[in-house]
């Protein structure tokens, strides 16, 4: 079969090495490979490559164990000769199950597939062992029959109305275009300098000029609404009052004119601002079967999603990390290679967290043009293998921030990237804590994806975010003003908030906000006594600086000044105080987040039974409050996420497969006051929908009620079998 294919290709001009295919029926091959356990890939590689022309057969070749081009096959039995059990590479074992691919040649030497490969990748092209010359190289595919997903624990079979599986049929053969800008979709090797995104603007990055504007002569979709409260109307001149809370609250622009009705970005002013995201995809060996190809349905629909203007780039990681296409444009061209890039993913070796991360930050960081919205999603079922090894405690907390570039972290200097990555925890045994602590370290949030009918769901609510950007760089200034007020804290969550080395002010970096998107912080003052003061006093003025990114100039500031100062009355004696509900809901947020804080620690610390107790007398401090008694929806979701915490901390097993997770993403959404996925969370009937805006519940529903435009209703899906059942407190 291999002769008469070379013969072929020869006289077809085709002076290149391809993959050919083969069935169960097929002869043996003459070089054949087996992988960890015996078991083979069931779709291509994570980077395909494409064959150096300057020798017959020589490829450039990736570190991760792959298919070789005559197949990954099981052996048929085995050889108990030395030489079939030590690599004459590297003179280790050879022995299945140890986790390394084997490859055997045509001339029945045997050696670890790394090892040949790199070999092959140094230019030798005969056996170390009897120096003959190999007429057949092992490598990897570009393309693959990508209409029939197989997995390696059996076959996963698409419903023929899926519109997922029709796009991917209508897709194309790959084809070089000569006209583009941009490198090949498969490239044989990396370049070492990720500048070859597509263009997304003719001017290049920083050649517009830093401004500022007053938002009074600012031409948007509105400005930022800014309202306060005191946590009382009034306090007795005679009396002081420690800890005083003043609430500010914000509101994005709202999100009308950002779409049209085939929902694609509409040109002018109104435009929403285009993205930049980079996907990291867990593709290890824990991912094969139904969990890779809903990650691949997921995609899809997050690319069919992206408009013309949006740019997306895919890393796929196992045990090392590949770039499958650089920043690229989704215009119909670029939504259809990068569904074939996605669906000819495949699953096989150990989790590399850090080095996924790292190739992202590269992106970001070597790109010539930039969109005004940039974002990294990664997706992990596992925990990093390579990295957080230590079996200490406190070692392993600090090794977590390894996992992220320092250049990504918020605390780097202002020259780091300040991009967010959200995290998105798949299954019963991923690393919550190392998920959690990557978001939370980039300044983006931490998803918990329980079942396996949730994955699309959660990617598309954190889309419906990403995709309605409408503030930037938001930044809160709270100065006080009466001269005897100082300030003693912020309550801000997650958020950067610093006071002035007087304590007369404090700033509140904010950063991005989706359209329709809200923020709540308490200003803690401490008000003192005062018979002199007249019968108002003068608490604090907030002021408002930030960009919109849906400008031509995104670096134009908005300042917003023109807000009502907070005041109070001082009168010499009141009657019955009158508590602001405002403020209370979000005293009644802020504590349940402590509780759940405290909980975890001590469920970590092994008393399970204390982290109980910490949730349930959060709960009845809660029911008694002004807000809670008077029906408040936001006090019913925390009421019900406190008891769910409780229920997923019933004994350890439960706490280790979903409540440290559960707690985790719900920590992570309070903190930064935005949407995650949790539970039953992204379904239209629970109360646990904290944060979400309508753009996020407008993409959920799309996800919901179709895939990829199919009027046909989703197929119902069943739990994942690592997922185990929940159990209920006894």
């Amino acid at each position: 079969m291999g002769s008469k294919w070379r013969k072929a290709k020869l006289a077809l001009g085709l002076n290149t090495c391809l993959y050919i295919p083969k069935t169960l029926e097929d002869s043996p091959a003459t070089a054949s490979s087996t992988v960890d356990g015996g078991r083979f890939s069931d779709a291509v590689s994570l980077s395909p490559t494409t064959p150096n022309r300057n020798s017959d057969c020589h490829v450039d070749m990736p570190t991760t164990p792959i298919p070789s081009s005559s197949g990954l096959r099981m052996p048929k039995h085995q050889n108990s000769k030395s030489s079939k059990s030590t690599c004459a590479i590297c003179l280790m074992s050879m022995k299945p199950g140890q986790g390394h691919a084997i490859f055997t040649a045509e001339c029945s030497h045997s050696f670890h597939f790394n090892c040949i490969t790199s070999n092959v990748k140094h230019g030798n092209q005969i056996c170390p062992v009897c120096r003959a010359k190999w007429k057949e190289i092992p490598f990897q595919s570009p393309l693959t029959d990508i209409s029939q997903p197989r997995s390696r624990n059996g076959q996963v079979h698409w419903p023929q109305h899926d519109a997922w599986m029709t796009v991917v049929r209508q897709v194309p053969p790959a084809r070089l275009d000569t006209n583009r800008n941009i490198s090949n979709l498969f490239q044989t090797v990396e370049p070492s300098v990720f500048d070859d995104d597509e263009v997304v603007d003719h001017r290049p990055m920083g050649s517009q000029k830093n401004s500022s504007t007053d938002v009074t002569n600012h031409h948007s979709m509105g400005a930022i609404e800014v309202k306060t409260w005191p946590e009382i109307s009034a306090v007795t001149k005679s009396a002081s009052h420690s800890n005083f809370a003043v609430l500010v609250h914000l509101k994005a622009p709202h999100a009308i004119g950002l779409l049209n009705q085939s929902g694609m970005p509409v040109t002018g002013q109104n435009s929403r601002a285009p993205v930049d995201l980079v996907t990291v995809l867990d593709v290890s060996g824990s991912m094969a079967g139904t969990k890779l190809a809903l990650l691949k349905r997921a995609m899809g629909f997050v690319i069919q999603n992206l408009g013309p203007a949006d740019r997306l780039s895919v890393i796929a990681f196992s045990s090392t990390a590949r770039r499958l296409f650089p920043l690229r444009r989704m215009s119909d061209t670029g939504k259809q290679e990068a569904l074939q890039a996605v669906n000819s993913l495949s699953s096989n070796g150990g989790t590399n967290i850090a080095e996924a991360l790292k190739k992202s930050a590269k992106i970001m960081t070597d790109r010539k043009w930039k969109n005004p919205v940039s974002s990294i999603i990664l997706l992990s079922d596992g925990q990093d293998t390579y990295t957080i090894n230590s079996p200490n405690v406190a070692a392993t907390q600090t090794n977590y921030r390894s996992l992220l570039p320092a250049c990504m972290q918020r605390n780097a200097a202002s020259s780091g990237l300040h991009i967010p990555v959200h995290t998105f925890g798949f299954g019963a045994d991923h690393d919550a804590v190392s998920m959690h602590s990557i978001s939370e370290t980039s300044g983006g949030t931490f998803s918990f994806i329980e079942a396996e009918n949730v994955i699309q769901d959660a990617f598309a609510q954190c889309i419906g975010g990403l995709l309605s950007v409408v503030v930037q760089e938001l930044r809160v200034e709270v100065e006080c003003v009466h001269p005897v007020l100082r300030l003693n804290s912020i309550k801000a969550g997650s958020y950067n908030a610093s006071l002035a080395s007087d304590n007369k002010s404090g700033n509140i970096e904010v950063g991005d906000l989706y359209a329709d998107e809200e923020r709540d912080f308490l200003a803690m003052l401490d008000i003192p006594a005062d018979r002199s003061s007249n019968d108002m006093m003068t608490l604090v003025k907030v002021k408002c600086t930030y960009k919109d990114p849906t400008q031509s100039d995104n670096l134009d500031l908005v300042t917003l000044d023109h807000i009502d100062d907070v005041k109070i009355e001082r009168p010499d004696t009141i009657g019955q105080l009158i508590v602001s509900m405002e403020v209370d809901k979000q005293r009644n947020r802020l504590q349940s987040a402590e509780a759940m804080a405290e909980a975890r620690s001590a469920a970590e610390n092994g008393d399970l039974a204390a982290a109980v107790s910490v949730l349930e007398r959060c709960r009845k401090k809660l029911s008694e409050t002004v807000s809670a008694k008077a029906g408040d929806r936001l006090c019913l979701a925390l009421d019900a996420e406190l008891k769910e915490m409780q229920e997923r901390m019933a004994n350890r097993r439960l706490y280790e497969t979903s409540g440290r997770a559960y707690v985790l993403s719900g920590l992570s959404s309070h903190s930064w006051q935005r949407a995650t996925a949790r539970g039953d969370s992204t379904d239209s009937t629970s109360l646990i929908q904290a944060y979400q805006t309508p753009s996020m519940i407008d993409m959920v529903s799309r996800s919901q009620t179709m895939y990829l435009g199919s009027p046909a209703p989703r197929p119902p899906l069943r739990p994942l079998r690592s997922f185990p059942a929940r159990q209920q407190p006894r």
